[in-house]
């Protein structure tokens, strides 16, 4: 199984999109400094993942997150959610 995760920075409410097979596993390498893009809006929080069949399925929604549109989705779903 492939894994779509977003994780939210608690510096600065910013959102990372990312592929894993072990989202929770990629979570502690986000926090722990070891991808350059992330390491300066450390911590993370894992905000969301949706779980695929196949790795491609997975990058097309990827890809899709990370577009305008799908940036929008995360908004919402944000704004939506409980958490703070």
């Amino acid at each position: 199984m492939y894994y779509v995760y977003v994780i939210r920075s608690e510096v600065d409410g910013r959102f990372y999109v990312g592929i894993s097979e072990n989202p929770e596993k990629r979570l502690g390498q986000h926090n722990k400094g070891m991808k350059f893009s992330t390491k300066g809006y450390r911590p993370w929080k894992l905000f969301f993942t949706e779980e695929f069949e196949s790795r491609m399925e997975a990058r097309n929604r990827e890809v899709y997150l990370k577009s305008g549109v799908g940036k929008e989705f995360i908004k919402r779903k944000w704004s939506g959610s409980s958490v703070e």
